[in-house]
């Protein structure tokens, strides 16, 4: 990349949390924004046709190696050994989003895998504006993408979103979601796949608050222990 020059690709903020929360349940990025930004950006720069068709058109994917030290694969395989510690509940991204059911395995059940591989996931930045527009959140970027989530893998093609988050993304931006329609026939790919897997995490739900019939219900971080 040329000095002076606008980078292709920036962390877009929904991102951050891989960054600064320590208790994010998925892919955590120990290095700072600036270093991982510019190693994605070298990627890219050195592989020009390395960008992949996402879900919609203004969804790409980088699949890189693992340049994430001790970052291991956010899921596993639901043996029949597993199935007993799966645990569900409610849960939103961010205060703004409604909450969805979500399941996954206590980390502790599961040993941990070394990624072999990242998909670094893009929104394009109309995308992302719009988004955030929906949200009253600002966007001060002007890449044309931006990196809205890493995601550490065994192999170097996409993984499917989950169900949920396609119907999430189905009932549109005002709610978190980003607008495109249920497809049947990737929603079925979809059930497929995480009907046998589940992601492994210490925890998934922190502070929120869900109103049911009208009645506001305040539940605290939910744990696996």
């Amino acid at each position: 990349m040329s000095l002076g020059a606008t980078p292709q690709l920036a962390i877009d903020q929904f991102c951050f949390r891989q960054f600064d929360d320590p208790l994010y349940s998925g892919t955590r990025i120990a290095m700072s924004k600036a270093e991982f930004a510019a190693i994605a950006n070298e990627h890219l720069e050195a592989h020009p046709g390395c960008l992949a068709e996402g879900y919609a058109p203004f969804c790409k994917h980088i699949f890189m190696e693992n340049c994430l030290s001790g970052a291991t694969i956010p899921y596993a395989e639901l043996t029949d050994e597993l199935q007993p510690y799966v645990r569900s509940a409610y849960e939103a991204r961010n205060e703004r989003e409604l909450a969805v059911l979500s399941r996954w395995l206590p980390a502790s059940a599961v040993q941990p895998k070394v990624a072999k591989y990242l998909d670094v996931i893009l929104y394009s930045r109309e995308q992302i504006r719009k988004e955030n527009a929906a949200m009253s959140e600002a966007d001060e970027s002007d890449a044309p993408w931006g990196i809205i989530s890493v995601k550490a893998q065994d192999h170097d093609g996409e993984i499917p979103m989950t169900p949920i988050t396609m119907m999430r993304n189905a009932l549109g931006v005002e709610h978190g979601g980003s607008g495109v329609e249920l497809d049947a026939d990737k929603y079925a790919a979809s059930v497929a796949f995480w009907q046998m897997h589940a992601y492994s995490a210490d925890y998934l739900v922190t502070s929120l608050t869900i109103a049911v019939a009208g009645v506001g219900l305040s539940f605290e971080k939910v744990t696996s222990d």
